[in-house]
């Protein structure tokens, strides 16, 4: 019995010694700091040095990180793995990332004609007669949804010590001109902050602080994980080298150089504080551009190979298996948040009603928690451009977990100007420009209110200006007051031949009264008045002028569900206008006239076919100029000079096919180029009796396109029946 006694307390001791062995070889482990430097796309080489890292069994105690390197740190912090961080880095669309246009599907049916007729992708803002910018190119809408999926499991997580890695981000206040370490509150928004490139991204207001890119004041901070209690620092430099003499050939060159230096000097700084036992990686990036997203796999080799180069080194920080499947399964731990909404609001600072807002969401209190419901509801919001921003964050009030949109209002609206420049110019002397803008003031009263107003100068000067007034319960009808004045040219014709050109001026006093079709549609009916005149310009001077009264009703229906305005992939646009001229209204005559268009477009790869039909006609015709169908130009038969030919009674057939060439490079500045042909079939004709499809006119394009930011872009060459052609340069949207 005393043996078996014995035998159990020198087995206890044995238990009680190795275990206390254990404790004080986990307790002796240095703890090691990781920092992770900025660099844009360079930054992903952080990924390959985790990976090998990990490899070699280096447990990380706590990561700081700047821009790129806050990204990458931020997320394995919250538990990532590199495998999940590469994953994220080249499947992510960067191009579409670092953007903020919504897609077309979330705006509402008036954002998308403002997206069709103007195309140019700059917004100004107008406050007491003075004009605003943004902050930024981009204000990081789309960027901001993606980190908040990203980080959604430890969203509930304030304080970034209690993440599975303890956490610092780093930005710069640029207010104070100093570095700005931020370690607590919304990891999403801090990552953000950190990457804000002044003057790319727009700067992000937090703890009452303006904040840009930590770059700037501390691109590889290692004095901010010292502070973070660690005996060993492994700081990773991504940054972009210097260029060689030869290469400062350029006032571009010369401009990075000099950012180059300013920022290299603090980090070169930071790099002398290192001790005998930290470890310093360089990943052989070379010249690879930090904005080159679309490469980036690229970069993440690199990473793996300068940290297998400090193999020795790391080799004494390495624990064994055991310890480090402890140390993998304690950053796995992380509290779970509640699965379903308790509650649902929306936090802005704009005129509407929340019961407006809210109707344009699909979450509701009950719903399981959907990271990408959220985020199509923000878009929703964001759709309706009232806002540079639009976000949702997890709360907890009371035990329950509900979600909070927050909408931040225009920095340079509510009063925002748009442009756009159209030009066709066909090699031989007939040029049509004109330059627009158009002027929305939006958000006047709670229902949604808003006064939109146009100007157009050069070729066909116009003027519109509508007040539109939303109403119900959800701001779904609409009344309209309206006043239209704008100067076109038509032919006249006498059988089949043109024998003047009129100038026409026209001006119209309108009310309609309407309602949305979902995001999609419209349908108004009104009434209108108005009068005009038409001036020979071309042609016998003994053709009389003539002077007209207008007034009547209009029906009018429009739906648009393309995905893009310019070359879209997928979707339908129709456009159906009838107008009674009503002598009881105003006007001399009485007639209607009805035009119709629709075009549909599918898409398979990188090729797309649009087929699109058109008909315009007028019932009871007296011959008034001024309300003849023109036809002629880009893909209006394209053979024919523009508004060639006119008449009562119209009709255009079309099949376009366009193809993207080259690939994508992924960056900010990529510039699609599209290759097309089309086959049109049309004509205008002066009786109803005489519409027939021997007598179409048959003509045809080939195009090469491009997408700018100041819109689409065509070089095309149209041709026409008997050898006709003509040569077009084309800014701008294609004339419907």
């Amino acid at each position: 019995m005393r043996i078996r006694i014995v035998l159990r307390r020198t087995h206890c001791a044995i238990a009680v010694i190795l275990l206390l062995a254990t404790t004080i070889s986990h307790a002796e482990r240095p703890r090691i700091g990781l920092v992770l430097g900025g660099g844009g796309a360079r930054g992903a080489a952080h990924i390959g040095v985790l990976r090998e890292l990990e490899r070699h069994r280096v447990p990380i105690d706590a990561i700081a990180g700047t821009s790129m390197g806050a990204i990458v740190g931020g997320l394995y912090a919250s538990g990532m793995s590199p495998d999940d961080l590469e994953e994220v880095v080249v499947t992510l669309d960067w191009a579409d990332a670092l953007s903020d246009k919504p897609a077309r599907t979330d705006l509402s049916f008036r954002r998308k004609q403002d997206d069709a007729k103007y195309p140019i992708n700059l917004e100004l803002g107008l406050r007491d007669s003075e004009l605003l910018l943004p902050m930024g190119v981009i204000q990081g809408q789309k960027l901001d949804l993606i980190l908040r999926e990203l980080t959604i499991d430890v969203s509930h997580i304030s304080d970034f010590d209690e993440l599975p890695i303890p956490f610092r981000a780093i930005a710069t206040d640029i207010e104070r001109g100093e570095a700005y370490v931020m370690r607590q509150g919304d990891l999403a928004q801090a990552i953000r902050a950190s990457m804000s490139v002044p003057g790319v991204f727009a700067p992000l207001r937090l703890d009452d602080r303006l904040l840009v890119d930590g770059g700037i004041v501390g691109n590889l901070p290692i004095n901010v994980i010292r502070e973070m209690d660690v005996d060993i620092v492994i700081a990773v430099d991504v940054e972009f080298p210097l260029y060689s003499g030869a290469e400062l050939n350029s006032a571009l060159t010369i401009s990075e150089q000099m950012l180059t230096i300013l920022i290299r000097k603090e980090t070169l700084r930071q790099i002398d504080t290192l001790g005998d036992e930290d470890v310093l990686i360089r990943p052989e990036l070379g010249t690879f551009a930090s904005s080159d997203f679309g490469q980036i796999k690229q970069t993440i080799e690199p990473g793996v190979s300068a940290t297998a180069a400090k193999s020795e080194q790391l080799q004494q920080f390495s624990v064994d298996e055991q310890q480090y499947s402890e140390y993998l399964a304690q950053r796995a731990r992380i509290p779970a948040i509640d699965t379903t909404l308790a509650f649902v609001r929306v936090a802005d600072d704009s005129r509407l009603s929340r019961e407006i807002l809210e109707s344009h969401l699909d979450a509701e209190a009950g719903d399981a928690i959907n990271t990408k419901r959220l985020a199509d509801d923000a878009e929703h919001l964001y759709g309706l451009n009232l806002y540079e921003q639009v976000s949702y964050e997890l709360v907890e009030e009371n035990g329950a977990t509900g979600v909070e949109f927050r909408a931040r209002s225009k920095s340079w609206g509510p009063n925002v100007l748009q442009f756009a420049v159209t030009l066709e110019n066909d090699f031989e002397g007939s040029t049509a420009f004109n330059v627009a803008t158009r002027l929305t003031m939006a958000g006047l009263n709670p229902r949604g209110a808003e006064w939109q107003s146009d100007l157009q100068l050069g070729t066909d000067p116009l003027l519109l200006s509508e007040f539109y007034q939303p109403f119900g319960s959800a701001a779904r009808f609409f009344v309209a007051p309206r006043i239209d004045l704008r100067q076109f040219n038509i032919n006249a014709f006498v059988a089949d031949d043109a024998i003047a050109r009129y100038r026409v001026s026209a001006t119209e006093l309108g009310l309609d009264f309407g309602a949305e079709i979902a995001s999609f549609g419209e349908f108004r009916i009104g009434t209108f008045h108005g009068t005009g005149r038409g001036r020979v310009k071309v042609g016998d001077p003994s053709i009389p002028n003539i002077d007209f009264d207008t007034g009547g009703t209009l029906t009018r229906l429009r739906f648009d569900t393309r995905d893009d305005a310019r070359f879209p992939r997928s979707g339908i646009r129709a456009d159906v206008n009838w107008r009674q001229s009503l002598p009881g209204l105003g006007a001399d005559e009485r007639f209607d006239t009805v035009a119709s268009e629709i075009d549909a477009t599918w898409s398979h790869g990188k090729s797309s076919l649009q087929l699109g039909l058109g008909y315009a006609t007028t019932i009871n015709s007296k011959d008034s100029i001024q309300d003849f169908f023109p036809l002629g130009g880009f893909l209006r038969l394209s053979g024919l000079e523009r508004g060639e030919i006119s008449g009562p009674h119209a009709a255009l057939a079309k099949l376009v096919y366009y193809r993207r060439v080259g690939e994508s490079a992924g960056g900010l500045f990529d510039v699609p180029i599209y290759l097309g042909v089309s086959v049109e079939a049309g004509n205008v004709w002066q009786s109803r009796s005489d519409i027939s499809f021997d007598s179409a006119q048959i003509n045809g394009s080939v195009f090469a396109g491009l997408d700018t930011i100041i819109g689409p872009v065509y070089l095309a060459a149209g041709f026409a029946e008997g050898g006709r052609s003509n040569f077009y340069l084309f800014f701008g949207s294609p004339p419907r």
